[in-house]
């Protein structure tokens, strides 16, 4: 199936956007899972088994996992064979390489882990996007216009009349002949984002900057006119638990916390 054939069916059963980021810091985790071979995998487990039904996906962010060396690369394995195989698995790695490098990390990520889709970095062009497009039934989020403070330096700089991510935006779209090609979107550029989802409607997006960024929600909302854009969240949903929590209050605080997030996000979306 394609990427945003599963996206709509997953976002339909499970009536959510929300993509749990699994940014998972060894030293933040609960006690609990301290106990294990492995906490950050056991941790991740656990996430996973009180929220599959309340959210469309999770995200990897690599760093994290690259970090904790063998015991990380295991984490990361075990996690995502721990996602429900109609769950969207994003791997967060923001890759960006000379084309023969760039197909090693579709390989390992796209064909090895079975991540359905992968944040890469357009700045050294086609070179970049060409063996992530090729795998027609997984989807490349290119970066377009970051959440973070220094976006600016490069993404808002103007050539020819064109911001620079409006380059990138163009370019990228022109290079997917199969409409496998999405972008990240930061959730503080709601204008940008009304505008691109105005047009590109069925373009997936993966928008970061809720929860612990503490972007508005409801303005977001106001500005996504499509059905295949997704929330980020990380920090808000997995470390909602406190540190010395049971197991009990562990699953009851994850799953409130994504749950709570999918009401705000209905609440908004009524009033839009």
């Amino acid at each position: 199936m394609a990427y945003t054939g599963k996206l709509k069916k997953i976002i339909s059963r499970n009536k959510s956007i929300l993509v749990i980021g699994l940014d998972t810091d060894l030293n933040k985790i609960p006690n609990i899972f301290l106990k294990y071979k492995n906490p950050v995998s056991e941790f991740n487990k656990a996430v996973i088994e009180c929220t599959k039904d309340v959210a469309a996906g999770y995200k990897l962010n690599l760093a994290f996992y690259e970090y904790l060396e063998e015991q990380g690369i295991s984490a990361m394995r075990d996690t995502v064979k721990s996602i429900p195989e109609d769950m969207i698995k994003i791997c967060d790695s923001k890759r960006g390489d000379i084309e023969n490098t760039a197909e090693m990390y579709a390989k390992t990520y796209f064909d090895k882990y079975n991540f359905d889709s992968i944040t890469v970095s357009p700045y050294m062009g086609r070179d970049a996007l060409v063996p992530f497009l090729k795998r027609n039934d997984k989807c490349v989020y290119v970066l377009a216009l970051t959440s973070n403070k220094s976006n600016s330096d490069l993404q808002l700089l103007k050539s020819g009349g064109k911001f620079l991510y409006e380059s990138v935006i163009e370019f990228s779209l022109s290079m997917s002949a199969d409409n496998n090609v999405g972008f990240v979107f930061g959730a503080n550029h709601t204008e940008e984002i009304l505008k691109f989802t105005s047009l590109n409607p069925e373009v997936p997006l993966l928008i970061p900057g809720i929860g612990a960024q503490k972007n508005d929600i409801g303005m977001l909302m106001k500005s996504i006119k499509s059905e295949t854009a997704v929330i980020n969240s990380s920090r808000a949903v997995i470390y909602s638990a406190p540190k010395d929590c049971s197991e009990k209050e562990f699953f009851e605080k994850i799953r409130e916390s994504a749950v709570e997030f999918n009401k705000e996000i209905d609440s908004c979306k009524n009033s839009v």
